[in-house]
């Protein structure tokens, strides 16, 4: 290790954590994201009316499948035996927004947070992608892990 970053090794190069001597324990975490919509946008997404179709639908499948495909993205992230993902919706229409939250969990060596993050983010982008022949100024906002446990670091809540 250098410096006490775990994915370089003494001579400065990258490389992937050896996580064979770890012990499996169960895994998860939360990672929430905001979209922000205009209101037309957010009633004809409520509406089931934009052109692309069914939105929240076709976000939480996108979700799903790229926290399952995270370690294909994320150069030193370990493929992990995922065993659930689920993406929830919370529309606010007194905000305008639409909070998203991706949870992952796994019994495993290591934790699941990237897989968290990458399945939120995606969620996100997908919604503006199927939004985006209404309004191109979408914001996605706040995309932060708020809950992960296990492991040795065990219990995080964001405040």
């Amino acid at each position: 290790m250098s410096d006490g970053f775990s994915h370089m090794d003494s001579d400065g190069n990258a490389h992937m954590v050896d996580v064979s001597a770890k012990n499996d324990s169960q895994r998860t975490a939360i990672v929430q994201c905001i979209v922000r919509l205009a209101p037309d946008t957010l009633n004809l997404l409520k509406e089931n009316a934009l052109p692309k179709g069914d939105v929240l639908t076709t976000a939480k499948i996108a979700g799903i499948q790229a926290a399952k495909r995270t370690a294909d993205m994320i150069p030193m992230c370990h493929p992990l035996p995922i065993s659930y993902v689920d993406v929830r919706f919370t529309v606010n229409d007194a905000d305008v927004t639409i909070e998203l939250e991706c949870e992952v969990r796994t019994t495993y060596k290591t934790g699941v947070e990237m897989e968290a993050l990458v399945g939120a983010q995606v969620a996100a982008a997908t919604i503006y992608d199927m939004c985006k022949a209404v309004q191109k100024d979408i914001v996605i906002d706040n995309c932060r892990l708020v809950f992960k446990s296990g492991g040795k670091s065990g219990t995080f809540k964001a405040d």
